[in-house]
């Protein structure tokens, strides 16, 4: 199974824009996928794909519902499928996660019981069998450290980094890079970087300067496409299917961008060795389910 959490330390980078696009390039490869984002606020990977309908319904089920051991349901029965992508959406009462692990914790360590509070995300998806049901699992948590993050890191193990193809977008990439490692050490897990993808380039010499000094493995620069980027938030949906759908005309430069997400999902695939059944020619969108 590939599992990572795509991460940025600062917003704005495109974090959940890439996890949605990378889901729905697995998932148009005929792996079966799930997308956890783990974001409280409301600009967040669920209202990307038209998902969160139910974010602010108290009586609604939630992830953190089944964080707590508290679920109104199973947890499939959490999942909305969209673009052939599962994902659970997210809901508002991930704001207070931190409160609610906090009193779980205190109520297990009254009791003499050890309790991860870093662990639980993964104990959910263990429970509901997800590795069993999943080639891919996607996290997206939210820019601040927390137990968003850490739920999603000790759960999926692997990063992967948009970049910022700036002086504060590099400080960002070194400081991810030591929390990893801090991260690691303190649970005892490995963190692996699966890849670094500076976003929104622009070419100038100080960008490509900045970008050459990235020590991961950038297997891909994605250039600026605010245009593309900003019409799939305002159609909620993937650039694979804005541009298959929403798009009078065909743009080169756009179907270059989804060949190169398709080309990143297969390099993501190939560093735990999972063989797409039907991966598309890179950036064909005829391979997009209208449906």
């Amino acid at each position: 199974m590939l599992s990572y959490t795509v991460w940025a330390e600062s917003g704005g980078v495109g974090k959940s824009t890439l996890a949605a696009n990378l889901a729905v390039a697995h998932s148009r490869a005929g792996l079966n996928v799930l997308v956890v984002p783990l974001d409280p606020q409301d600009g967040d990977l669920s209202r990307l794909m038209g998902v969160d309908g139910d974010r602010a319904d108290p009586d609604a089920d939630s992830l953190v519902r089944h964080i707590i051991q508290s679920p109104k349901g199973p947890f499939d029965e959490l999942i909305r499928t969209t673009e052939d992508v599962d994902v659970v959406p997210e809901h508002n009462n991930l704001s207070d996660l931190a409160g609610h692990l906090d009193r779980e914790q205190s109520k297990a360590e009254q009791l003499g019981d050890a309790y991860n509070v870093h662990g639980q995300l993964r104990r959910v998806l263990g429970d509901a069998g997800v590795a069993d049901d999943y080639d891919v699992l996607i996290c997206d948590p939210p820019a601040t450290e927390g137990p968003h993050l850490y739920n999603a890191i000790f759960a999926t193990r692997n990063l992967v980094i948009p970049v910022e193809p700036s002086a504060k977008g590099q400080a960002s990439v070194e400081g991810l890079e030591n929390l990893a490692g801090n991260f690691a050490d303190q649970l005892g897990i490995d963190v692996g970087v699966l890849a670094a993808v500076p976003n929104g380039v622009k070419n100038t010499s100080d960008q490509e300067e900045i970008l050459d000094e990235i020590e991961f493995a950038t297997p891909e620069t994605i250039r600026d496409r605010t245009s593309l980027m900003e019409g799939c938030w305002r159609q909620q949906c993937s650039a694979f299917r804005y541009v298959a759908e929403h798009r009078d005309r065909r743009r080169d430069y756009e179907l270059e961008t989804l060949a190169q997400v398709d080309r990143l999902a297969r390099h993501l695939e190939e560093q735990v060795g999972l063989e797409a059944p039907r991966p598309p020619e890179p950036g064909a969108i005829a391979e997009v389910d209208k449906a």
